[in-house]
């Protein structure tokens, strides 16, 4: 759900959520990418974007997504807003 969506109320259908899950479930069987794997996955970059910024690694979100018959890997990592994180 877009957040101009979340701002105004308007709720996602059940449906569109299951389809959304269903979709994802699609996107790791086709890519044979375990859940375990993602999360592992996501502990490497973290791991190595430390090395360099300061982050909230709870807040990293790493997801497969696709676009036709393109895969992606997908990691959403909010940096710091005003650059003090540098190391």
């Amino acid at each position: 759900m877009s957040w101009f969506a979340q701002l105004f109320g308007k709720k996602e259908t059940s449906s569109s959520v299951a389809k959304k899950r269903l979709q994802m479930v699609l996107v790791h069987d086709r890519n044979d990418i375990s859940p375990g794997l993602l999360e592992m996955i996501k502990d490497d970059i973290i791991q190595v974007i430390v090395k360099h910024l300061a982050i909230d690694a709870t807040a990293v979100e790493v997801n497969l997504n696709q676009d036709g018959q393109e895969s992606f890997l997908v990691a959403e990592i909010p940096l710091p807003g005003n650059g003090a994180g540098n190391r």
